[in-house]
């Protein structure tokens, strides 16, 4: 079995069926044909979850893919669909339609979060017979040309994919890399009593050592919520309720603060009649202290890392859970505490061992590839990440929320400024970056990236920092700053791209400025830039580019295929030393 763990550890029920595995498949490479859904052959197989341009799925196949089409069977019994059946979808690139026994279930739009559909009106005791379509129009010159982007719907959906660092080019370039189209997520089946838990958010207090619980529940019953920690019970409250929303209140007996390299956690359990929902929660707070980013009250330099969540077997999907801990366990190992999870939603099982490390991440969103100007895109761009959001709430790793990254024209303005705006009230635990580098509009935290080389100009860019003042070329150049803006001039501020350094054995490949002739060299350099912001007392954090090289991009500690270049004991005494701003 491919990926067997459960997916969501946040949610979990014990009664769920995992549908990764041998699917029959079929693609398309020419452009979008509604009749391709009746007239797919089916005649490869495919290893889901992988997409098919990975070598894992068994097809291996990295030019234009339009279409995909699925199918699989699997068996019931009669418990099994006594109450409500869902299927879910960790996530599928990008618009898909789902077929359970030739009724239709649903469509979604959106290639990064995950969904679900009640099939209980389909399902049938025995066999049982499901069918995933997806169209992907990554390929935006391409799709322009041939009008691949008229999907089922019958409408031109160009500029409004969200697609990341998927490359529009047939090959990868630059910081673009290979597609993923279609499945990429792990699939499930799950079973529920009539009356559920459909889901909640966690809202941990600190000062006064307790949880609020906010659930979503339907149908008529009694829900009971208990905490324990290591073991011993530490809290429970219940409430009876007819549907709808019911909020919980725990006093906890014990406090147990989720820190920075200490993800202490709180396990969980909701029932609500004869549904059971196992989850987790963590103690911590984040708040703004002037230009610091105070976590449970305390001052903390955030060392992120740049991770792109690529792999070289599954290209956006870990081969197992325990490549999922390496990358986490890697960027430990060179001395951060944590990384921005860069154009990609992450899996939720990545998240959890974010989560149980007490490994700081920031939530991210794939908004590349999209046409700003477009009216219609508002309704995108809130629909997926509304989605992504409610999936990671409760996530105690997850210390603040960027729905976009380098935006430059006029027109984003006031689509970036609605998503901050929804976001800020949708959550009002964590601080949100409006658009990360570059310009700014309406922010709780000011950003910029700044791939600057040398280690003397890279340091006097802020060194006037806490006057309102920043003299950085790598941003004046191109117009980007906004820092000019009185109104972000008290706001906490870091560099949250930096370095870029290239390395590579064989010279090839690409990075951010002139490549270091030596190791020493590249380690002087990486010194020169990190010290900088170590040492500026108005700097909260850094974020390095990057954990390790993707594909022809080579500026990463690590080889894409997560090898070491250097000693990283020496990377690990740069990073964690004591920064200026911290406690």
């Amino acid at each position: 079995m491919f990926r067997p763990e459960f997916p969501n550890p946040q949610f979990e029920r014990k009664a769920w069926l995992n549908l990764n595995g041998e699917w029959d498949f079929s693609f398309n490479t020419e452009k979008s044909y509604p009749e391709f859904l009746e007239g797919a052959a089916f005649d490869k197989k495919i290893n889901v979850p992988f997409c098919p341009e990975s070598r894992l799925s068994g097809i291996g196949y990295t030019g234009f893919i339009t279409q995909v089409a699925y199918k699989r069977s699997f068996n019931l019994d009669k418990n099994q669909i006594s109450g409500r059946t869902f299927i879910h979808f960790g996530a599928v690139d990008w618009f898909c339609r789902v077929f359970v026994n030739g009724k239709e279930a649903g469509t979604h739009t959106g290639g990064y979060t995950s969904f679900k559909f009640d099939i209980s009106e389909a399902v049938t005791e025995g066999k049982n017979t499901v069918v995933v379509y997806a169209e992907d129009h990554t390929a935006k010159g391409y799709a322009v040309t041939n009008n691949a982007n008229v999907d089922a719907d019958g409408e031109d959906d160009n500029g409004l994919q969200f697609q990341g660092k998927q490359s529009t080019k047939l090959e990868s370039y630059g910081c673009f890399y290979t597609r993923t189209t279609g499945i990429w997520q792990t699939v499930w089946l799950e079973f529920t009593p009539k009356s559920y838990i459909d889901s909640f958010k966690v809202y941990p207090d600190v000062e006064n050592c307790k949880a609020t619980l906010l659930v979503k529940t339907v149908g008529e019953g009694e829900l009971y919520a208990e905490a324990h920690f290591d073991g011993a019970a530490v809290g429970a409250a219940s409430a009876k309720c007819c549907g709808g929303l019911v909020t919980l209140e725990i006093p906890l007996s014990q406090k147990h603060l989720w820190e920075v390299g200490n993800g202490r956690l709180y396990n969980l359990k909701l029932t609500y009649g004869n549904d059971e929902v196992y989850s987790y929660f963590g103690l911590r707070s984040v708040k703004i202290d002037g230009r610091r980013v105070l976590i449970n009250g305390k001052s903390v330099f955030q060392r992120l890392v740049l991770d792109q969540g690529f792999y070289p077997d599954g290209i956006y999907t870990a081969s197992s859970e325990e490549a999922l801990v390496r990358d986490i366990e890697l960027s430990l190992a060179a001395g951060f505490n944590g990384a921005r999870l860069h154009e990609k939603v992450f899996e939720a099982r990545f998240l959890y061992h974010c989560d149980r490390l007490g490994y700081i991440v920031w939530g991210e969103y794939p908004n590349w590839g999209i046409n700003h100007g477009d009216p219609r895109l508002l309704s995108y761009a809130l629909s997926e990440w509304s989605e992504a959001m409610e999936r990671d709430f409760n996530h105690p790793a997850i210390v603040g929320w960027c729905p976009y990254n380098e935006t430059e024209t006029n027109q984003w303005r006031p689509l970036v400024e609605r998503i901050y705006f929804f976001t800020k009230a949708y959550d009002t635990t964590r601080p949100c970056i409006d658009t990360s580098g570059w310009l700014h509009t309406t922010s709780d935290i000011y950003d910029v990236h700044n791939y600057e080389q040398d280690p003397k100009i890279f340091a006097k860019a802020y060194e006037n920092l806490g006057a309102g003042e920043i003299t950085d070329p790598w941003n004046d150049r191109k117009e980007y700053s906004s820092y000019k803006n009185e109104k972000f001039h008290h706001l906490p501020f870091f560099v949250s791209e930096y370095g870029g350094i290239q390395w590579c054995a064989n010279g090839e490949g690409w990075g951010y400025g002139n490549a270091p002739k030596t190791e020493e060299e590249f380690i002087a350099r990486y010194k020169g830039l990190t010290d900088a912001l170590l040492d500026n007392e108005d700097m909260f954090a850094f974020c390095y580019t990057q954990l390790y090289d993707v594909e022809q991009e080579k500026n990463g500690l690590y080889t894409y295929e997560r090898e070491p270049k250097f000693d990283i004991e020496i990377f690990r005494n740069i990073n964690s030393r004591k920064a200026a701003i911290e406690d």
